[in-house]
């Protein structure tokens, strides 16, 4: 069995379903240290016509301490996520398939998440099934695995009796390779393709959420995705 994992992005980019499509089990760490600073669990990328469009979930953090992902809440007094909403109506209005994800992306924005762990995978699980990734995905809560730091990677594989762990090329200056060798479990990288494909507004920006390939290539994203 090939086993990966990955934190619960925030509309992640195509490399992330790329690095899913791979395996045969796909980790979400959900039970991992929110990070104090900016991160991708909670922002990430789209295009307008001014370029490079940033979106942040507000979520509470004043006075919480150190959190685990899993409890983060949104901050819905902000009422970020209707005008996201907008932005992204705006932004994609002329988009070949944007109208295809509009009813989701509406119910999605409306929807009083709390969590921002169900409000991610809920992204997560809608552009898993548009990129045909049919891997199946378990949350590290579900696991019950106590073990944290260079180990967990480990128990996660034996939980699942995996020979084969997929990480991204560039978490390899993060991870114990000697672990994993004692552990006999196969350690291999992998790098994410550089796709270009048809965008609205100007020159070609790279690694925006998936979204943006799935607004501008409809059906052929998939096939973008995986044959780069």
């Amino acid at each position: 069995m090939i086993l990966s994992t990955s934190r619960p992005y925030f509309a992640p980019f195509p490399g992330y379903f790329y690095q899913a499509n791979l395996c045969d089990m796909f980790i979400i760490l959900d039970t991992v240290q929110f990070p104090r600073g900016t991160t991708w669990i909670s922002r990430n990328r789209f295009k307008n016509d001014q370029g490079t469009l940033w979106m942040t979930i507000p979520v509470w953090r004043k006075g919480l301490g150190l959190q685990r992902i899993d409890d983060v809440r949104i901050c819905r007094q902000a009422r970020q996520t209707l005008k996201h909403l907008h932005s992204l109506e705006q932004a994609y209005a002329h988009a070949p398939y944007f109208s295809e994800h509009l009813q989701f992306a509406q119910k999605l924005f409306s929807t009083a998440f709390d969590r921002l762990l169900d409000f991610n995978l809920a992204i997560i699980d809608h552009l898993m099934l548009n990129l045909g990734v049919d891997t199946e995905i378990r949350k590290l809560s579900e696991l019950n695995i106590k073990t944290g730091g260079d180990h967990l990677l480990i128990e996660i594989c034996r939980f699942f009796k995996a020979s084969k762990y997929l990480a991204p090329a560039a978490a390899g200056r993060h991870l114990n390779a000697d672990l994993f060798e004692k552990a006999g479990i196969e350690l291999q990288y992998i790098k994410f393709p550089s796709l270009v494909y048809p965008q609205l507004w100007g020159d070609f920006i790279p690694d925006l959420s998936a979204f943006d390939l799935l607004f501008n290539c409809g059906p052929k994203a998939r096939e973008i995705l995986f044959s780069a």
